[in-house]
């Protein structure tokens, strides 16, 4: 069996820009996507603290230290400038996979600056960490 598991997490990001005329995606700076374990192109879930608004989309860097969190195409009606917003990346595991991950949660300040990068050890001591 294999698990939907949450891998990776920027906690409360900052949107900076909605770009309408633009093919899709989300663009994100590159160092929050490297301590959050995301890579150019892979599927995330953008949630709004807004309107509680849930998106998928693929993700694309932007230049290392802009604090850039932009969302292109269709969802730049759903989330503007100023948004609080959470981005999961997920992964498929199968047991022993999903028994070994640690997932990552990056916290940002104001300006998406890195504070806090949190690692969650699922298994600790032979037991399930609640």
């Amino acid at each position: 069996m294999q698990r939907h598991m949450c891998k990776g997490k920027i906690h409360r990001a900052t949107v900076t820009q909605a770009e309408l005329d633009y093919v899709g995606s989300i663009t994100i700076d590159e160092l929050l996507m490297k301590a959050a374990d995301i890579m150019p192109y892979e599927i995330v879930q953008v949630t709004s603290l807004r309107n509680a608004t849930r998106w998928k989309t693929y993700a694309l860097p932007a230049e290392a230290g802009t604090g850039k969190i932009c969302l292109n195409g269709p969802p730049a009606h759903l989330f503007q400038p100023g948004d609080l917003v959470i981005i999961l990346s997920m992964g498929m595991y199968e047991q022993e996979e999903a028994e070994k991950l640690i997932p990552r949660v990056v916290f940002v300040d104001e300006q998406n600056r890195i504070t806090k990068v949190e690692e969650h050890h699922l298994i600790q001591n032979g037991e399930m960490n609640p």
